[in-house]
């Protein structure tokens, strides 16, 4: 099982959307899950596919076709800012 995390604005967006994945192709990786999500949830899609939106895996950022495991935790962290 794949743990989904939605930070900022992609949380409000994710209301409806699975928190966890549970079974996994051998080539899964944040982009085939953001691919997923397309028909059920194009709104969360297109915001995920904006190119400041980042990926973790197990709170370390990478690409978007990283391979995911099983027990994998996957976030998706939009642009922040501060002062």
């Amino acid at each position: 099982m794949i743990n989904l995390l939605f930070f900022g604005r992609l949380g409000d967006l994710a209301k409806d959307a699975p928190t966890c994945i549970a079974s996994l192709e051998p080539d899964t990786t944040p982009l085939g899950i953001r691919q997923m999500m397309k028909a059920d949830h194009p709104e969360l899609s297109k915001a995920l596919s904006e190119p400041q939106v980042l990926v973790s895996v197990n709170k370390m950022i990478v690409k978007w076709d990283e391979p995911l495991f099983e027990g994998d935790e996957l976030a998706f962290l939009p642009p922040v800012t501060g002062g």
